[in-house]
């Protein structure tokens, strides 16, 4: 049985040649043009590597790529029109395995998911690992290991609002406006302590977990 490339792009020709290509390499293809439904069904059934581009309707590619790397090592590689350096850089931090920028020879992308599903052994498409930290925002509880975390409503608001968007980055400010919805003791002040105080707890549970990342005169970070 052939392996799947999803090809998530909403120029129509380009998605359609890339596709062809990919048949002709003996890979089954299918074109997806917008995040959002890109993202449901690759959950619903992943593919062996997603070729992605970063600007698309829905949800753009660096959102998508977080999306799925908070919960797979699926391989990705990212193709867009933008050439600056920072944005290479933004493509490889949201977890893409590789980076082409348009023009580019679909000779040469094939060449390249060819490589990395060798490097993957043939397991890309394997479900990953059970979550190590799980956040049930329905049910209000943070499980660690399946075991439950306990958290003051602040803290548990803080978390909740780190994970809702894995590999952004959230100011003081913005963590200090989630906190201040779900209780009357967080300040500006407290942000600080609430985190450490998360990261002590979560530590304990999961030595080694570093889940919540400080990002240098920005604010916290969620990389699970």
């Amino acid at each position: 049985m052939s392996q799947t490339i999803l090809i998530v792009e909403d120029e129509a020709e380009l998605a359609a040649l890339v596709a062809d290509y990919a048949r002709a390499a003996g890979y089954t293809a299918r074109v997806i043009g917008d995040g959002r439904a890109a993202l449901a069904a690759i959950r619903d059934e992943p593919p062996a590597l997603v070729v992605l581009d970063l600007m698309l309707p829905g949800m753009d590619g660096l959102a998508l790529c977080r999306a799925l790397r908070a919960r797979s090592a699926l391989p990705v590689i990212m193709v867009t029109a933008r050439v600056e350096e920072i944005d290479r850089l933004l493509g490889l931090e949201a977890g893409a395995d590789d980076y082409l920028c348009k023009p580019f020879s679909p000779r040469e992308l094939m060449a390249r998911i060819k490589a990395i599903l060798r490097r993957a052994g043939g397991t890309a498409s394997a479900p990953a690992p059970a979550a190590v930290l799980l956040v049930d925002e329905a049910a209000r509880r943070v499980l660690v290991h399946g075991q439950p975390l306990d958290l003051t409503p602040s803290e548990f608001a803080i978390l909740a609002a780190l994970a809702r968007r894995p590999g952004q980055v959230f100011s003081r400010a913005q963590l200090l406006d989630c906190a201040r919805a779900d209780s009357l003791d967080a300040t500006d002040r407290a942000i600080d302590s609430h985190v450490k105080n998360l990261r002590r707890k979560i530590d304990a549970a999961a030595p080694g977990l570093d889940a919540i990342r400080s990002i240098y005169g920005l604010g916290y970070r969620y990389d699970l």
